[in-house]
Order: C-alpha cells, then sequence, then structure tokens
C-alpha cells in the first residue's frame, strides 16, 4: 500500500476577498472623489479658488495703482512680441499711447494712438505703486506690469483715465466680500431658523412660518432702494458699506429658513432621530447630532448657487448707485460709466467688468452644480 505524502499535494489557498478602496472612505472623501470626477464642478472649483486667491491679494495682482490717472476713456494696449519693424523679440511688450491733434468725428474726442517710438516691456513681479500688502506689509512689486513702472492698460481706461484691469481687480474684493459675508449672515439665520422651526412644529412652527411668509411677500427690489436711499450721502463708507450686507441679509434669509424647515420635517420622522428621542436626548442635541449634518449637505450646494444671487444683486444695485460708493470700488460702481449707449458704443472696452461677474456667476454655479451631485455618493 503507498503512504499518502502530503508533500505531494500543492497546498490549497484560497484567495484573498479584496475589498473595495472606498469601502472604509469617510463621507467627506466619497464628496470629493465624486466631485472630482465632474469636470465642471471642478473647473468651478479652480475658478472659485483664483478668484478668492485674487481678491485676498488685489494690491498685488493690480498692474497699476487704481486710483492714478492717465488718458481719458483710453482704448486697450495689446500686448505684442514685435518691435516697430515687425521683427520677433522674446520680451513682450506694449505701446504708449498719446493724443493726436484729430478730433473723433462722433465723440469730438481728441483720438489716442500708439507711440510706436517708447516701447514698453512687460515682466512679472515689477516694481510699481506702493500699497500694503493685506493691508499690513508695505510692499511695491506687483505680479506683472511694465518692467520701468509706466503705465500700462490691458483693458483700457475709463473716462477719468484709471486703468479698469487694475480697479476690476480691487473690485472684486468689495464685490466677493458683501457676497460671502451676506450668504453666511443669510445661512446662520436660516439654518437655525429652519432647524428650529421644522423640529418643535406646533404652534410655535405655525407663527414662526407666518413671519417667514412676511417676509418673503415683500418686494425685494422697492425695498433695497428704499431702504438704502435712507443712508446720508455724507456717512462714512464703512457704515454704508455694512448697512447695505444688513438690508440684503435682512431680506434674503427666509427662502433658505423655508428650504431647511422643509428637509428638517422629513428628517424628524426618521428612526434614529425618534429613538433619540425614546432615550431622553435632549433637544439641542438631537438639533445639532442628528439633524444638523444631514441638513448640510443641502446648504452647502443652497449657499454655493446663493453667492452668484448676491453678486448679481451688488451689481444690479451699484449699477443704479445704491450700493457702495466712492472712494470704494466695486464692479457694479465701474458698471455706472456705461449707463449710456452713445459711451458705450464709444468705448465698448468699459464693459469689461461684465466679464468678471459672468465669470464669478458661472465659476460658483458651476461648483453648486458638481456638488450637487457629489453630496450623495451612494
Amino acid at each position: 500500500m503507498l503512504a499518502f505524502d502530503s508533500s505531494d499535494t500543492p497546498p490549497t489557498t484560497e484567495p484573498a476577498i479584496k475589498k473595495p478602496s472606498h469601502g472604509s472612505e469617510s463621507y467627506l472623501a466619497l464628496v470629493w472623489r465624486r466631485l472630482r470626477r465632474s469636470w465642471t464642478g471642478m473647473a468651478g472649483l479652480i475658478l472659485v479658488g483664483l478668484l478668492l486667491i485674487m481678491a485676498i491679494f488685489a494690491d498685488f495682482f493690480a498692474p497699476m495703482d487704481p486710483k492714478a490717472t492717465d488718458v481719458g476713456f483710453a482704448p486697450p494696449q495689446v500686448m505684442s512680441f514685435h518691435d516697430k519693424d515687425g521683427n520677433f523679440v522674446f520680451q513682450p511688450r506694449v505701446y504708449a499711447l498719446s493724443d493726436s491733434e484729430e478730433l473723433d468725428p462722433v465723440t469730438f474726442q481728441p483720438i489716442v494712438g500708439m507711440d510706436y517710438d517708447n516701447p514698453r516691456l512687460l515682466g512679472f513681479f515689477v516694481k510699481g505703486a506702493e500699497y500694503k500688502l493685506l493691508g499690513l506689509i508695505p510692499a511695491d512689486r506687483h505680479f506683472f506690469g511694465s518692467t520701468d513702472g509706466q503705465p500700462v492698460h490691458f483693458l483700457g481706461t475709463d473716462k477719468f483715465g484709471r486703468d479698469v484691469l487694475s480697479r476690476a481687480i480691487i473690485g472684486s474684493r468689495i464685490s466677493l466680500t458683501i457676497a460671502l459675508t451676506v450668504v453666511f449672515i443669510v445661512t446662520l439665520i436660516g439654518t437655525t431658523v429652519g432647524m428650529v422651526s421644522g423640529y418643535f412644529g406646533g404652534t410655535f412652527d405655525v407663527w414662526l412660518q407666518r413671519f417667514v411668509e412676511l417676509v418673503l411677500a415683500f418686494p425685494q427690489l422697492p425695498l433695497y432702494l428704499a431702504l438704502t436711499s435712507l443712508i446720508p450721502v455724507t456717512a462714512p463708507t464703512n457704515v454704508f458699506l455694512a448697512f447695505v450686507i444688513i438690508v440684503m441679509s435682512a431680506l434674503g434669509w427666509a427662502q433658505m429658513s423655508r428650504e431647511v424647515r422643509g428637509k428638517t420635517l422629513a428628517l424628524a420622522r426618521i428612526d434614529y432621530v425618534r429613538a433619540a428621542m425614546a432615550v431622553g436626548a435632549t433637544d439641542r442635541r438631537i438639533i445639532l447630532q442628528h439633524i444638523f449634518p444631514n441638513v448640510m449637505s443641502h446648504v452647502i450646494v443652497a449657499v454655493t448657487l446663493a453667492i452668484p444671487s448676491v453678486v448679481l444683486l451688488e451689481s444690479f444695485l451699484g449699477f443704479l448707485g445704491f450700493a457702495v460708493k466712492p472712494p470704494l470700488i466695486s464692479w457694479g460702481l465701474m458698471l455706472q460709466d456705461t449707463a449710456t449707449y452713445s459711451v458705450i458704443g464709444s468705448y465698448p472696452w468699459i464693459l469689461s467688468p461684465v466679464g468678471f461677474v459672468l465669470v464669478t456667476v458661472f465659476a460658483f454655479n458651476a461648483l453648486g452644480d458638481g456638488l450637487r451631485d457629489a453630496v450623495d455618493p451612494y
């Protein structure tokens, strides 16, 4: 009889079960992984990041002092890689603007031409107008501009000869500050009111919702104009800016609270919330630990979609003269120069702030659309 040798048989090994790599990922990791698959969401995220960096370091990115004056209504200077003889050169340059003795037959303004005998070389991290970085650190370096510190106007100048590009970059700080501050206040008040109203319900919810409906019933635009017109012209700029933010916030929180209330009413009937009530958890704990995390996904998306609305509202009110006042700069205030068709037809480059508004609205809407799909990874 042959003896059985266990060494003659190959060992049997069970194949290891490989778990999905994302099985133990957190909720935020799942949201980020799904957001990366959306090219519109990532494009919006990148643009939002660039806009915020530009607003924070606006003085550094602005090539000129936004208050410095030059030739009024000068056209944009085109960057060129050729000298006056048409030869290719590696260092880009622009040509200075000069007034001629001829007058425009429509506007009767001196015709502005290029002075090809005085090129201005361009470069990065050049010296220019002095400023305080973040309002604290004295500096004179700018991200780009002329190497000799001479004025350059990539988007032309306004009627006072101020550089449009520099003013638009500086104006992003005010416009985005108003939008982010208003949305923060609206989100804080609206989320709190909505969760409390939806959770407690009953008579408290009925009366609170009647107040919300009263706020929603106000015609917002006439009320904006009426309230902002109450501020004296001689009021300090900070007071005027704070009043504009308060008015926008006071009229914008009601819609957010109504949306959060609807989510809270649905969450209050879920089993784990009822179980927390049964074991004696306090109302504060249930709201903060069980309801608030579940409404945050909706709130985040609502915030990214509300910021463009506030930017557009600020631009509209600024165009009408009911938002910020000089010496502050905002995109809406810059658009006041476009009030007449004759100006737009003769000097179309003063519409440049519209491009900044469009990019901002697209960036936040694209990010909000990507987040709306990513907040539910399952």
